[in-house]
């Protein structure tokens, strides 16, 4: 039997293993992202898919078309996935050696169209976001203003790289249509409320339309314009029944009952912010007359309570920190709303990281 100093002992050394395991889950976090993005390019889930929701390593390797000497790395690399919940593993009955893997409710959005969030990913994973991280040490010792971290990792503002590199910009678009077409779908579903008594809607920096074709097809009598830079325009599909307009949404926009912005005031500062909406402001009627502006976008600590929901919003505000972006807390969100001249707004916190900001003259 143990005296109570052995068992102090014991627990101060159990302490530091917990402590040590604290650092190591950490430090070995980006692995996970890492895998994952491997999982993107091997269309894994896709494979599993195509044997009918389950595969063997084998399956998986023949339709990924790995060389059959990488088997016991790819079993390495699914024992990942399927430890953080991606996928699922279970032994094959009919063969006691072997595992069949399976989708979970996060690989099935890796399949199919209307929910397929790969594109998405695949941005976000790309190495011209990830590779900024490595220095972010160096880039905080910097006084501010200064370049982006984006900038200072590649030499030109992110926004210089979508617009001249067609690979990237192609990228990026698809990335963002697929986010539109999964988010909106659920944002009409849970609150289309926000969008009744609206005949007109202009989609500010919507890129392809996909947020405003999602609104167009539950909303016919809206009358839904998108607005953006003109290679993105001149680059959008002709058969959407959308009217697409070239312009800058730091200059003017074109008048409507409502204008909308997705997923885009986090990418710029207070002040860019305000200049944006008072810009909205001049576009819409006043609030009598049926005038707003929606966001969609984070307002950290809003909704959910989890710890996964609240890390995975502080996490994302560092990863838009790369693009000298920032996902803003309520506080943060009515500073900038009253500055630019606006009376009311009303949080709707129903998309998972993200809430409807409804705003108010």
């Amino acid at each position: 039997m143990e005296s109570i100093q052995e068992q102090h002992s014991s627990a101060g050394q159990q302490a530091l293993l917990d402590a040590q395991l604290d650092l190591w889950h950490n430090t070995f976090a980006f692995i996970k992202s890492m895998a994952l993005k491997c999982a993107l390019e091997l269309h894994i889930a896709d494979a599993i898919h195509h044997h009918g929701g389950t595969a063997t390593l084998t399956q998986i390797a023949s339709v990924a078309k790995l060389h059959p000497s990488k088997l016991p790395c790819l079993r390495r690399l699914m024992r990942v996935l399927t430890v953080t919940g991606i996928f699922s593993v279970a032994m094959n009955p009919a063969e006691d050696a072997d595992r069949v893997y399976g989708l979970t409710p996060a690989s099935r959005l890796l399949i199919g169209s209307s929910q397929n969030l790969t594109p998405t990913l695949s941005v976000i994973l790309h190495n011209m976001f990830v590779s900024p991280f490595l220095g972010l040490g160096t880039w905080l010792e910097h006084e501010l203003p200064d370049m982006a971290l984006f900038e200072m990792a590649h030499g030109k503002a992110v926004w210089d790289v979508i617009i001249h590199d067609a690979t990237f910009s192609s990228l990026f678009n698809a990335g963002m249509f697929a986010d539109s077409r999964f988010l909106m779908d659920i944002a009409i579903k849970e609150c289309g409320h926000v969008f009744q008594g609206i005949s007109s809607l202009i989609d500010v920096a919507g890129g392809h339309g996909a947020a405003a074709l999602a609104i167009k097809k539950a909303f016919p009598h809206i009358d839904c314009s998108v607005l953006d830079l003109q290679h993105v325009v001149a680059s959008a599909p002709a058969d959407t029944g959308l009217k697409y307009i070239a312009g800058d949404m730091f200059e003017s926009i074109p008048p409507a009952k409502a204008v909308f912005l997705k997923w885009v005031m986090h990418d710029w500062r207070d002040s860019e912010c305000i200049t944006i909406l008072k810009n909205r402001k001049k576009a819409i009627p006043t609030r009598d007359a049926g005038g707003k502006v929606i966001i969609v976008d984070a307002v950290v600590g809003a909704g959910c309570s989890t710890p996964k929901h609240r890390e995975t919003q502080v996490l994302y505000d560092l990863f838009i920190m790369v693009a000298n972006g920032i996902e803003r807390d309520e506080q943060e969100w009515r500073n900038i709303i009253l500055e630019a001249g606006f009376t009311h707004y009303n949080i709707i916190p129903v998309l998972g990281v993200r809430s409807i900001i409804e705003v108010y003259p």
